[in-house]
């Protein structure tokens, strides 16, 4: 579905990005997982088109998509939740809902979007009248990653979603990544946290100073001594 190819991405002359390439293929969770500063999220904002490329090319399910502005790759079924979450804190739950769902015109396929993810997530059927600034850390991501669903995308991609939440939530936060992914969504799963992220995985990519050192299934990964002793500190 993603094919990612040499991507090149710098910051005011300082190298960013080097020569990425990665592929998801359609139905699977890819995680690329890597210490911070190391160019994860960098990977994530240019194949969603908010970071300019030196060189690459993004190809999404057919297309190359890599010359589109950010906002016509969205309705292509491409779909980001940023790090931190970047909800909108002082409107409710079912507004943020709405604002995710901008690239669709059918006010009844909306309500019935928004249905569906309080199906998927009932905690934001509670919550549905607050405001979304109020509710936890694992809250505001489970409503992030379902705004992100709310523009109906093929692919997902999630940067750090254990970012800022109770270890408590973490573990329901990837049981929701994982039933999102039975429902038929494509994930490209960006997380620090490298032993949670390849135990639901079947595939990953390990990036280093913007470089993929490393690849194969999550399971040969996490058993990778090298993986152990420079990521999991065994």
């Amino acid at each position: 579905m993603l094919q990612v190819s040499n991507l090149r991405v710098s910051y005011g002359g300082v190298l960013a990005l080097s020569d990425v390439s990665l592929e998801v293929p359609q139905g699977k969770i890819v995680a690329l997982v890597g210490g911070n500063g190391n160019g994860k999220s960098t990977t994530l904002r240019a194949i969603a088109g908010l970071n300019r490329l030196d060189a690459g090319s993004v190809r999404f399910d057919g297309l190359l998509v890599h010359e589109l502005p950010a906002h016509q790759r969205v309705p292509l079924g491409l779909s980001l939740v940023p790090e931190g979450r970047r909800l909108f804190p002082r409107l409710t739950v079912r507004r943020n809902l709405e604002l995710g769902a901008f690239t669709r015109t059918d006010a009844k396929e909306v309500a019935a979007g928004i249905d569906e993810m309080f199906t998927l997530f009932p905690i934001l059927k509670e919550r549905e009248t607050q405001l979304a600034g109020t509710m936890s850390g694992g809250e505001q991501q489970m409503l992030a990653i379902a705004r992100g669903l709310m523009a109906r995308p093929k692919l997902l991609m999630l940067d750090e979603p254990s970012w800022g939440i109770a270890p408590k939530f973490v573990a329901k936060v990837l049981e929701v990544i994982q039933r999102v992914n039975e429902t038929g969504v494509t994930i490209l799963l960006v997380e620090q946290n490298l032993h949670k992220a390849l135990s639901i995985a079947h595939h990953g990519y390990v990036i280093q100073t913007g470089r993929i050192v490393m690849q194969g299934s999550g399971a040969e990964l996490a058993a990778n001594d090298d993986v152990k002793k420079a990521y999991l500190g065994l």
